[in-house]
């Protein structure tokens, strides 16, 4: 398991793609709304370029459930996800890393995948504790997960993840490839737990 040893800051993808997609949702007037509701709003004139505290995260994505509703949200979310996969492949993955992955098998690919995103977990897990079993169907795990962190729901919450693992798990492992999330600790589970299947 990896816990997180950077005093709760993460990436600020976490912020720049749940502006994007929700600006392209419902346009520019509900990012504005989002980050005053969310107390952020000092973004509004240029979104962060460095490493941001998970607090600002959690508030942004509490903010954007109490905005849009739990299912608007979610889907708001997912496309944040998404698009922060876009961000790793085309900045963060070495193209020699990607080639040798579509052409490894799936199974071993993933388990490959699983690695690396175990080894650079701290910049999206925060506090959080991240943790992934390679077998198949391949899992992975976070504790006190900053997506639903301090929210209680009938559904899970944490589709900012499930976009993010799923568009890398399509484009390195297999095409067909679809993350659900099983467990959700907003629903009173331990932890949020994601599988994923092709």
């Amino acid at each position: 398991m990896t816990a997180n040893i950077h005093h709760g800051r993460i990436g600020p993808n976490s912020i720049i793609r749940v502006a994007e997609a929700l600006e392209a949702a419902h346009g520019t007037a509900a990012v504005t709304e989002l980050l005053n509701r969310a107390e952020l709003s000092r973004y509004l004139d240029a979104m962060p370029t460095e490493m941001v505290l998970e607090g600002e995260a959690i508030a942004l994505q509490q903010a954007l459930r109490a905005q849009l509703g739990i299912p608007a949200a979610r889907a708001v979310a997912r496309d944040a996800g998404l698009r922060t996969g876009d961000y790793l492949l085309a900045n963060r993955i070495p193209r020699s890393a990607q080639r040798l992955l579509k052409i490894l098998p799936a199974r071993m690919a993933a388990r490959v995948l699983l690695k690396a995103i175990r080894g650079n977990a701290w910049t999206f897990v925060g506090t959080g504790i991240f943790d992934a079993e390679p077998k198949f169907p391949p899992m992975i795990f976070i504790t006190n997960s900053l997506i639903c962190r301090g929210e209680t729901a009938d559904e899970p919450l944490c589709d900012y993840y499930v976009g993010t693992f799923e568009r890398l798990f399509r484009q390195l492992v297999h095409k067909k490839a679809v993350v659900t999330e099983i467990a959700c600790h907003a629903k009173g589970d331990h932890r949020c737990v994601f599988e994923v299947h092709w």
